[in-house]
């Protein structure tokens, strides 16, 4: 897979990981960091306004959710942790503040990590992203049965 140099397959331009990520995580296309990466909460757009990079190949799928939830959950672990040790709150305030703050921090994330996950995807050429469509996994045959 690459880029052609009249006929010639050539290698393909690298994409900087980082900046995808970085451009994905503000809401902005991976490719020109200048179109808006989600038509809703967490839909991404099909295509870019800006520069018309295909986004449709996209597969965040789960990983987006076990990010949100390993990030948000060491931060409200170690805070229920450090208010044990260091405060004397009321049984009443845990049961406010921890719930409540697991919330807020996994709204505010969820759409800033699928878009640096998206980002990911289009950097390391994943899922069609790099001019190829995903070719079905094969799957071994399964051996026969011997009939009694």
């Amino acid at each position: 897979m690459g880029i052609q140099f009249n006929g010639i397959a050539g290698p393909a331009e690298t994409r900087d990981w980082r900046q995808a990520i970085t451009r994905g995580v503000k809401g902005r296309c991976p490719h020109c960091g200048r179109g808006k990466l989600f038509r809703a909460f967490l839909k991404p757009v099909d295509l870019c306004e800006s520069c018309g990079e295909e986004l449709h190949y996209q597969r965040a799928d789960d990983l987006p959710p076990y990010i949100v939830i390993t990030i948000v959950g060491h931060i409200v672990v170690g805070g229920i942790l450090l208010a044990e040790k260091y405060a004397d709150w009321s049984m009443g305030l845990h049961m406010v503040l921890w719930p409540a703050l697991t919330l807020v921090l996994s709204f505010l994330l969820m759409q800033p990590v699928k878009g640096g996950v998206i980002g990911l995807q289009w950097a390391m050429r994943m899922h069609g992203f790099g001019g190829e469509p995903d070719r079905p996994e094969r799957q071994p045959l399964p051996s026969p049965r011997p009939r009694s």
